[in-house]
């Protein structure tokens, strides 16, 4: 079978070069086991403490809880109305220069990990409260913390890194297989940390806003653009010029969406007309429309570009969420337009995406939902014999998951 391996590299204000390297596989076999091993090695050199959380979702049951080290799960109790304190589900992490070696079950989850502080979670009558940084008073928003998100069931692993929320202490993602190949991505170049962030803090219209630093002037994050708009660092009207010349130029011309790779013969064909964009199949017939998305909308993919997990109106919507936060939409009337040196191209455009995706070593990251489309996120999957397809689905209103994980692969 496969150990994936993750990397966590970060240079964090003035701090050395920080990092952690978490291994994970189940053992060669016929079918995936019921928890495989995952290795911390911690490189960062920081001195303080680094804990380590496994919360996820029985994929068999749909229950919420989390696993401890040896991989054994704890459903979570009760909660209430306000939020009650969750029990403390850390694993203690390796000290600088350290390794130690957990067990993670078949999940759909997250591996947290924070430097210093133990993270806080919170418990609801509906389940698990996840940090949730842009809010300022989530009692997470001065602890060094990042997270990877994984599922592990009967096809085998699917483990990401993601930036969908936040750009904090970056790592990579990577998987070695029976045969000794490593297949890894994420790494980000020499000076990759900083340099994102000195292009945010060039980039005028508020940008620079997006950065967020504690007292002691360690950098904790840039939070991504939706979480800007969201918290006023960033203007309302900052996705508003492209998407009137987006709306302008398909009022007279036609977007064709082929929104499926391996079917190109599933087409639809868009225009605007009465302030909706209009998609009509190959029969002429109308199979779903867009009203013009506002900044959240593009930034976080949902509302006016919600995508449903269905046949139609999900797939063109993440086509035309990607085609948004790349600004293709203006080059080439068939989308998506999958060429990466036509992305960002628009002086209106995702600068956070557009920053992180120039500064990883092969150009791959999930910088919004709809990142995978074209295939640029920073994913590896790891099959089984029997393979088959992985779908990885937010598990409740009240679970805070990243955007990133609300898709089905196809």
């Amino acid at each position: 079978m496969s150990t994936p391996r993750c990397d966590i590299t970060a240079l964090l204000g003035a701090v050395a070069l920080v990092g952690a390297l978490l291994t994970l596989g189940p053992p060669a076999g016929a079918a995936v086991p019921d928890a495989v091993p995952l290795t911390i090695t911690n490189d960062s050199g920081r001195g303080e403490a680094l804990y380590v959380y496994d919360p996820g979702t029985l994929l068999t049951t749909g229950q919420q809880g989390w696993a401890d080290a040896n991989g054994g799960f704890h459903a979570w109790p009760a909660g209430g109305n306000p939020p009650t304190p969750a029990p403390d589900a850390s694993i203690p992490g390796p000290a600088a220069g350290r390794s130690t070696t957990i067990r993670i079950p078949r999940f759909s989850g997250r591996i947290y990990f924070s430097y210093g502080r133990k993270l806080v979670f919170q418990l609801t009558t509906g389940g698990l409260v996840q940090p949730a940084v842009q809010n300022p008073s989530d009692p997470n928003r001065d602890i060094l913390f990042n997270w990877s998100e994984y599922t592990l069931d009967d096809s085998g692993l699917w483990l990401n890194s993601t930036q969908v929320d936040m750009f904090s202490a970056p790592y990579a993602v990577g998987v070695q297989r029976a045969d000794g190949a490593t297949v890894s991505t994420g790494h980000l170049k020499a000076g990759g940390y900083n340099g994102v962030l000195d292009a945010l803090r060039g980039r005028s219209g508020g940008w620079a806003n997006l950065i967020r630093t504690r007292s002691d002037d360690t950098v904790l994050r840039a939070l991504s653009p939706l979480y800007g708009v969201e918290t006023g660092a960033l203007p309302a009207t900052v996705m508003d010029d492209y998407v009137d010349r987006v709306r302008q130029k398909y009022t007279t011309t036609t977007l064709t969406v082929t929104p499926f790779a391996d079917q190109p013969g599933t087409k639809y064909h868009g225009r605007v007309s009465g302030g909706v964009m209009n998609f009509t199949d190959a029969s002429g017939a109308v199979v779903t429309g867009f009203r013009k998305p506002d900044a959240a909308s593009v930034f976080g993919c949902h509302k006016l570009l919600v995508a449903p997990n269905d046949a139609v109106r999900g797939p063109i919507s993440r086509t035309l969420c990607a085609g948004f936060n790349r600004s293709t939409l203006l080059i080439d009337p068939d989308q998506p337009d999958t060429t990466a040196a036509n992305f960002h191209q628009d002086a209106v455009t995702n600068h956070y995406a557009r920053a992180i995706h120039a500064r990883t070593a092969d150009g791959k990251a999930y910088t919004f939902a709809f990142d995978d489309v074209g295939q640029q996120e920073s994913l590896v999957h790891d099959d089984v014999p029997h393979a088959g397809g992985a779908c990885v689905r937010d598990v409740g209103q009240v679970v805070r998951i990243s955007r990133s994980s609300r898709r089905c692969r196809r």
